[in-house]
């Protein structure tokens, strides 16, 4: 394969659309054994089926496969690019690549969810950018929607068919083909609590704390809630000069924070910024650590730019979510 001549130059992103087993194995196969014989990691993070084709595939050679359910590498979003990040940190050799077979999960996913991984995906050409690492990410065109194939090569540079790569015409660059992909911001409703424009983060936090209080979450799940709410407000407010208004109300089976920032001019939130996890303890805390740790806490966290203002969207789970029990 070309990217085997291609150095440790940084990240490598391709995608495999694939409608068969055997199309699977062919671009899986001589991926993961060009691995090996370089002495390089390797992880197919795929459905079980794919596991089981490949390891039978294989042979004694899937001994020294790293594997993992794809469903269970990252829920959301931050967690994938965390769970990433976790495995070159552990598993890197030095002068080596670190090799990864990535298949999202897409069915069963609401249409924001769904545009919150295709985000993610074109994401990863800019987090990882500086990484040692050779990406492939298949996509199963007999299960996935048509819209999910087409943004596989919008996210990806290169697709790959077996061996065969083919630069993707329709590759967007990552900041544009966010923007273009995020959907409104959700309208708060005339009950909606809100403060007045305030750069006072504790006033802010008690907000939050009493509206997911009001909202019936006690214990953890309202601490959880308060802390998200801070931490958000907190990277919003760290620009001099900017100020916040908060509106937060509930929706069924959640509480809802809208944090809406005005000034100062030009600090736009970056469109990838809180997805890369904090440095290692005892590094100098990351500007966008606080938000990092939102996204983690939260549902769904979303940002836009709505001329002066930046909207930040923050969903915590209500009292009815018994996933969270």
């Amino acid at each position: 394969m070309a990217a085997d001549r291609a150095g440790l130059a940084g990240f490598v992103h391709h995608a495999c659309l694939y409608g068969s087993d055997a199309e699977f194995l062919a671009m899986a196969v001589p991926f993961v054994e060009g691995g090996f014989a370089a002495g390089e990691p390797v992880l197919a993070a795929t459905t079980p089926a794919n596991i089981e084709l490949l390891r039978e595939a294989l042979g004694e050679g899937a001994h020294h496969l790293d594997t993992a359910e794809t469903a269970h590498f990252g829920r959301r979003p931050v967690e994938r690019v965390s769970a990433f990040l976790r495995y070159h940190g552990r598993r890197a050799r030095p002068g080596r690549r670190t090799r990864i077979i990535a298949e999202p999960v897409w069915g069963g996913r609401s249409a924001r969810q769904t545009a919150e991984w295709k985000r993610m995906e074109s994401g990863l050409n800019v987090l990882l950018a500086d990484l040692p690492m050779w990406m492939i990410c298949p996509y199963d065109t007999r299960v996935v929607p048509g819209d999910v194939a087409e943004a596989a090569v919008a996210t990806h540079p290169v697709r790959l068919d077996g061996e065969r790569q083919t630069p993707c015409d329709a590759y967007a660059d990552p900041a544009a083909y966010a923007a273009a992909v995020q959907g409104p911001a959700p309208c708060p409703p005339s009950s909606a609590c809100s403060t007045e424009p305030t750069a006072d983060v504790p006033e802010v936090r008690r907000l939050g704390r009493e509206r997911a209080a009001g909202a019936g979450l006690t214990g953890n799940r309202l601490a959880l809630a308060e802390l998200a709410v801070h931490e958000a407000a907190s990277y919003l407010l760290a620009p001099e000069g900017a100020r916040l208004t908060l509106r937060a109300w509930e929706e069924p089976g959640a509480v809802v924070y809208e944090l809406r920032r005005t000034g100062p001019e030009g600090a736009a939130v970056p469109p990838f910024a809180g997805y890369r996890p904090p440095a290692p303890s005892g590094d100098a805390q990351g500007a966008e650590d606080g938000l990092w740790l939102a996204r983690s806490l939260a549902d769904f966290v979303e940002v836009s730019t709505q001329g002066p203002e930046t909207v930040l969207t923050l969903r915590m789970a209500g009292p009815g979510d018994a996933e969270r029990l």
